[in-house]
């Protein structure tokens, strides 16, 4: 392994690559140092060390968004409204004539619809900051009290004052998030073009990382070596090697699912050329397990920190008591609370939903069906055309079907663990779950770019296989 670290480093092209992802993403963490000018630090760590509500959807929000919501930093909103305008803009790119059109046109047309997510990406920081700054930032107090109207000031304790934000404050703060974000997704762009690695993945793995030794430290002081536990509802070495195992066996499964593939076997058509023939060899079409890869936790995950950020503020506003709206807030507050079983169907729900809605973009069983005509290939059993589609059709819907379904399982690992042997979601998100099913896969992703390098100029691989292999484990 330092042989191959050793060559990586001596191919000029690729150590570049290297460093300027290592600057650029050493960029982006310098960035969460550096506080918001209108917030006092000191009330953010109150705030954000309060449990449930808001202050769940902030942790959960840094877990999928390479941001630090709860920490109230430049950067804090991350890079979740790009994921959101990327969504919108895939959801309607299938409905919407004109855009369908734009995707059809090739890199001319993918530019067209990057520049309108872009737009959409600013219009949502907007939005986005400001419900942020009313909902966790002023309602908590941590906005220093030189920036609140003095005749709207309020002291709810602990030194904490809350009211309404001055225009002024207001606004640079508004633009100093969006302004934010913008970066950010010239960070991630930059690393695509430049650097190594897919940018925004990237920057979604820095953050998990980043938060991991934390989990961690969080989860020691929260055990003990004695067996059943300790006082004080401390964790037990038991439980210690539960999550111990689920570690593994969750990155064994990555692994496995990423690597996964269904092989179809294809037959080339013989063509006989003067006194040679040619053609006629046995080859596979491989259709991967997880086609979509973790896009679907990321987007589900996304949608599900809306109806929260929206509905908690709505709950606590003073109703006419007993009254419709009081009941119904509440109902929906606790409902989207992050744990509850509503909240996990509806994830495995939007999970399986973009797990199907992503291979189809990914995969068309008529472009490929078509192709393996022109060249002159064909899937034993089936004809060419609209029978090998349909055929291709079925298996890539049953695969991705097994493919949703872990990923389903995953995201409901952390809930599972928490209510089962009382460890925070957030820990369990880390160390069992999605959290850990991100980094493995986008560090997996990133170790496979760099093996193309070093393949391509006649180097042994990182990931190089033993001999005969023809890829991933076959399902």
């Amino acid at each position: 392994m330092w042989e191959k670290l050793r060559v990586v480093w001596q191919i000029t092209e690729l150590r570049k690559k290297i460093l300027l992802t290592l600057g650029l993403l050493a960029i982006y963490r310098l960035g969460f140092q550096i506080p918001l000018p209108i917030v006092d630090p000191d009330m953010v760590k109150v705030a954000a060390s309060q449990q449930g509500g808001v202050a769940d959807v902030m942790r959960t929000a840094a877990m999928f968004s390479a941001s630090q919501l709860n920490q109230v930093t430049i950067f804090g909103l991350g890079i979740m409204p790009y994921i959101s305008a990327s969504i919108i803009f895939q959801l309607l790119g299938s409905v919407v004539p004109s855009l369908e059109a734009l995707q059809k046109e090739g890199e001319a047309g993918r530019k067209k619809i990057n520049e309108y997510t872009r737009y959409a990406t600013v219009a949502i920081c907007l939005v986005q900051s400001m419900i942020y700054l009313r909902s966790y930032v002023v309602a908590t107090g941590s906005v220093l009290p030189a920036y609140l109207d003095p005749d709207t000031l309020t002291a709810i304790g602990d030194g904490r004052f809350t009211g309404s934000l001055l225009w002024a404050p207001w606004l640079a703060a508004l633009l100093t998030m969006t302004a934010g974000t913008v970066f950010l997704m010239w960070i991630g762009e930059q690393i695509d073009e430049f650097g190594i690695g897919n940018g925004i993945s990237l920057l979604i793995m820095a953050g998990i990382l980043a938060a991991m030794p934390g989990a961690g430290l969080d989860l020691l002081q929260d055990a003990t070596l004695e067996l059943g536990g300790g006082p004080g509802g401390k964790l037990g070495i038991e439980q210690l090697l539960l999550l111990a195992a689920m570690f593994v066996a969750v990155v064994v499964g990555v692994v496995y699912i990423t690597l996964g593939q269904r092989r179809i076997p294809m037959q080339s058509a013989k063509h006989v050329r003067g006194r040679k023939v040619y053609g006629g060899t046995r080859q596979y079409l491989p259709l991967k397990v997880n086609q979509a890869g973790v896009m679907p936790i990321i987007f589900a995950s996304s949608l599900l920190m809306l109806p929260t950020l929206i509905l908690t503020p709505l709950s606590k506003v003073a109703w006419t008591p007993g009254g419709f709206a009081e009941s119904f807030f509440s109902w929906a507050a606790e409902a989207f609370s992050f744990g509850s079983m509503f909240y996990v169907l509806l994830n495995v729900a939007l999970i399986y939903f973009f797990c199907f809605f992503w291979t189809a973009i990914q995969f068309n069983p008529k472009d490929v069906s078509e192709n393996l005509k022109n060249y002159g290939s064909f899937i034993p059993g089936y004809r060419p055309g609209k029978r090998t589609a349909d055929y291709l059709e079925k298996v890539m819907f049953r695969i991705t079907y097994v493919g949703a379904g872990f990923l389903a399982f995953v995201a409901i690992i952390p809930t599972l663990i928490s209510n089962s042997i009382g460890v925070s979601p957030m820990v369990a998100s880390f160390y069992g779950g999605t959290g850990l099913l991100i980094a493995v896969s986008v560090a997996f992703d990133l170790v496979q770019k760099i093996d193309s390098h070093l393949v391509m100029r006649n180097y042994s691989g990182l990931l190089e296989k033993p001999s005969g292999s023809a890829g991933g484990p076959a399902i």
